[in-house]
């Protein structure tokens, strides 16, 4: 389920990765295929740009998916 804290994930250059848009899956922040049947939102395919830590969303309420940009402090 969403919550209102970013995940701090390492990832690595040039490797895809798959972030929930749902908040079903139970691998959050990533896709774990829960959406289908579920939810109308799919993944969001993306290639990390380079090495190193990621903050990525978990609220879906980002304007930069999938990386947090805080938007979480405003949700009630």
């Amino acid at each position: 389920m969403p919550s209102k804290r970013p995940v701090r994930i390492e990832l690595e250059a040039g490797k895809k990765y798959f972030w929930c848009q749902c908040g079903y899956s139970a691998d959050i922040p990533f896709c774990d295929g829960s959406h289908r049947g579920a939810s109308e939102k799919k993944s969001l395919c993306f290639t990390a740009e380079k090495d190193g830590q990621a903050l990525l969303c978990t609220c879906q309420a980002t304007k930069n998916p999938p990386y947090c940009d805080g938007s979480h402090k405003w949700i009630d």
